[in-house]
């Protein structure tokens, strides 16, 4: 399982934190976290704790949605933030190009290009979160704090 740390989704995941805070490790599971689900099952978390990063296209842009496993994002709240209305999910390819991961292990860290980032409030409610790390087995545990401030994200109302 080991080996998953040298491949260079998960190697790109790990250098991002690591600038960020030495005290921030990439974690193989052995069981899969491709879904919140999933991934709260292989973590014994709940699954409010997980964060899901979901790519959305809004016209010729992309935007990352950090949002609880246990919520939904809400394209009408998106489409009002952004003011777009051509706003949806991006395709499995579009996520791949844009952040360098694949769907399943697209960490909020890391990202091939720049990306403005929104992450859910509902977040703050969990002491400890849980997000990808570049493959579906690769998880990173870190704060809420934290977690924005490594992302630069805009903590927003955006779910359902």
């Amino acid at each position: 399982m080991d080996e998953l740390l040298n491949k260079e989704p998960v190697k790109r995941a790990q250098d991002a934190l690591q600038r960020f805070d030495k005290s921030l490790k990439v974690k193989v599971l052995e069981k899969t976290a491709r879904t919140a689900k999933d991934a709260s099952l292989a973590l014994g978390c709940e699954v409010g704790a997980i964060v899901k990063s979901l790519l959305f296209r809004a016209e010729n842009s992309f935007i990352l949605c950090l949002v609880s496993g246990d919520k939904k994002c809400s394209l009408n709240k998106l489409k009002k933030i952004t003011q777009k209305n051509d706003l949806c999910m991006a395709s499995p390819d579009q996520v791949k190009t844009q952040t360098g991961y694949t769907i399943g292990g697209v960490s909020p860290v890391g990202l091939l290009n720049e990306i403005e980032i929104f992450m859910d409030n509902t977040l703050k409610r969990f002491e400890i979160l849980y997000a990808a790390a570049g493959h579906p087995n690769c998880i990173f545990e870190i704060n809420f704090k934290k977690l924005n401030e490594i992302t630069s994200s805009k903590v927003l109302e955006i779910t359902e």
